[in-house]
């Protein structure tokens, strides 16, 4: 009895000392919610920026956040880097505007690293900052800057990001403003921002292509789907607690690597990896439906074994995401006839019919999101509705976004 006694007392001990980091950067009472994050990739060359443009080189980018919190942490990504990466130093402030580098300078703080003002971040990896105490509120623009001393082999970044960043050369991290800074619209090396909130509190991963990227939406006007998902949750007594990590990647596949890896290879890191994530809405598949017969028609049974797949892959979602706990949504894949870059034919259509059949047929996902109901157009159910359609006949304008994220059930997200 003694020796059990003995061993129960260790073990007791272990157990604390095992549980103990857990409580590293969260005050009790609070958890670590993602508010914001991008998903990585290699940027395609038109994207990429030179190489010795970040030689000893600030960036400065703008990120606009779901959720407010009293503390927040910022994830740095060398996810697709083949060498380490350094960080010499990394700080955020609060943006003075989202179309803009200038920040609030009373509100410039330094990120550290175990206590470290640098970083180095391996090939394949990614860090996450240590806890740093400064409060934001919820749907606030957020600066992050970082210093480069050589530039990341390769590039890891989010083409689309719809917001435009800044870099020069030297160090000017604490920097007011960037006046004479270059600037593109992508993110770089800029993963997440996590903040310190409400137990209580949860995330939902918006999984999806250009159309949740926000291709047609306003550079640096935040009105993306998610976006406007985002706001609803934030003004509802029920939901103001729940944030929206957008994790679009424009061209994306659900079988094969498009811009971007396919979803069920970029599943871990960009659903199940993101602090506090609840609810997983699922909006992808016009990509591999459209791409099978964009250079030419092809045999019908071509078109049954892609369905297949696809079908197969929105299975193999839910069901990881089911292993985690996550309640997921499906989402109707939107009209795309009339588009100059699948041009459609009438097998196609069929196939997004058959698709969208399924998404909505009862027990296969936990709820549906009928997306092609929203936005189609009542005359020409194959296609856009003209006042949502960006022109291209693929992507929704922003009054298509609106509506999209305004015919979302707020109460799918009620704990």
């Amino acid at each position: 009895m003694k020796h059990a006694l003995k061993f129960t007392a260790i073990l007791g001990l272990v157990l604390i000392a095992f549980s103990a980091p857990a409580e590293k950067g969260a005050a009790r009472g609070s958890a670590w919610v993602a508010s914001w994050g991008a998903s990585q990739q290699v940027p395609e060359p038109q994207n990429s920026l030179p190489v010795d443009d970040l030689r000893d080189a600030t960036v400065r980018q703008i990120v606009h956040l779901s959720l407010g919190g009293s503390a927040l942490r910022v994830h740095l990504s060398n996810a697709f880097g083949t060498v380490a990466l350094h960080f010499t130093s990394v700080h955020v402030a609060h943006a003075i505007s989202p179309a803009a580098a200038a920040i609030d300078s009373g509100s410039d703080r330094a990120l550290t690293f175990d206590g470290k003002l640098d970083v180095t971040v391996p090939p394949g990896a990614e860090f996450v900052s240590d806890p740093l105490e400064m409060p934001v509120a919820p749907l606030s623009d957020i600066a992050v800057t970082f210093h480069l001393d050589a530039p990341p082999m390769p590039e890891t970044g989010h083409p689309g990001s719809r917001s435009t960043s800044y870099y020069e050369h030297g160090d000017a991290v604490a920097a007011t403003d960037l006046p004479d800074a270059k600037h593109v619209d992508h993110w770089y090396q800029l993963t997440g921002i996590d903040v310190r909130t409400s137990p209580e509190a949860a995330t939902v991963v918006a999984l999806g292509d250009s159309i949740t990227d926000g291709h047609g939406a306003t550079t640096n006007g935040n009105d993306r789907w998610p976006d406007v998902l985002a706001a609803r949750l934030e003004a509802s007594k029920k939901t103001h607690d729940v944030g929206v990590s957008n994790q679009g990647i424009g061209g994306n596949h659900l079988l094969t690597d498009g811009l971007g890896p396919n979803v069920l290879a970029r599943f871990d890191r960009d659903v199940l990896a993101p602090a506090g994530v609840r609810w997983l809405i699922v909006f992808e598949g016009v990509n591999d439906l459209g791409g099978l017969a964009r250079n030419g028609e092809v045999p019908a049974d071509q078109h049954t074994a892609l369905v297949e797949r696809v079908i197969a892959a929105y299975q193999q979602i839910v069901a990881r995401a089911h292993a985690h706990g996550l309640r997921v949504y499906g989402a109707t894949i939107t009209p795309y006839t009339g588009s100059g870059y699948y041009h459609p034919g009438p097998w196609s259509e069929a196939d997004r019919q058959v698709v969208n059949a399924w998404i909505r047929a009862a027990g296969h996902f936990d709820a549906v999101v009928d997306f092609d109901a929203v936005v189609r157009d009542p005359a020409h159910p194959d296609q856009l509705l003209p006042a949502f359609d960006c022109g291209d006949h693929l992507h929704p304008s922003p009054a298509g976004y609106k509506a999209m994220g305004d015919s979302i059930p707020l109460n799918l997200f009620e704990k």
